[in-house]
């Protein structure tokens, strides 16, 4: 009988024990190298996801600053007035993303109502029936709206509809010996004051 050399030379087999403790190892190995770059990955996208979360979310979060306080000058260049004075206020808001820079129309005026510092008084220059700019008509002594006839006297009291109160008044006060206002907004409507906001 003929011995094969090739035979001879195979190692025997190892014992199936040794073999599948050894595919163990290997797949223990695998799976915590897996585990780790699965962890390593998703800390890295959390850490990734925070800004993009915080950008997106920012602006239901936020809170809108109110409207800053406008100066109209020197307080006591209003104290002899006979007839209102339109000036220009600078409205500044942040909303967000968005800043919101404007400027608003308001009478400084003669008035006992609410709101007056030393009775001065500070009025919105929107008609409370529909938000139209109501104009100072010195010819007749009265405000007077151009869009549906509403009449307003030199304090801003109603005197002719179809608005349903007198122009509205604007929070005021004395700082330093300037007059400052702050510029808010109105529900149109109404028989009473109503902010927006």
């Amino acid at each position: 009988m003929e011995i094969n050399s090739d035979q001879t030379n195979i190692a025997s087999p190892r014992p199936a024990s040794d073999a599948t403790q050894d595919k163990r190892v290997m797949e223990g190995r695998r799976s915590f190298f897996l585990w780790l770059i699965a962890i390593g990955t998703a800390a890295m996208g959390t850490l990734l996801a925070v800004p993009l979360v915080r950008y997106v979310l920012y602006p239901v979060f936020a809170k809108t600053t109110s409207v800053s306080w406008s100066d109209l000058g020197q307080e006591n260049q209003y104290a002899s007035l006979s007839s209102p004075v339109r000036k220009i206020v600078k409205i500044e808001q942040v909303d967000g993303w968005r800043e919101a820079i404007s400027r608003k129309p308001v009478y400084i005026t003669k008035g006992k109502r609410n709101g007056s510092l030393d009775g001065t008084e500070v009025l919105t220059a929107v008609c409370p029936h529909l938000g139209c700019e109501v104009p100072w008509n010195a010819t007749e002594n009265k405000f007077m709206c151009p869009c549906h006839g509403s009449q307003f006297g030199p304090d801003g009291s109603l005197i002719r509809g179809p608005a349903l109160r007198g122009m509205d008044t604007l929070p005021i006060k004395a700082e330093k010996d300037d007059l400052m206002v702050r510029y808010e907004y109105f529900q149109a409507l109404l028989p009473y004051k109503k902010e927006v906001g």
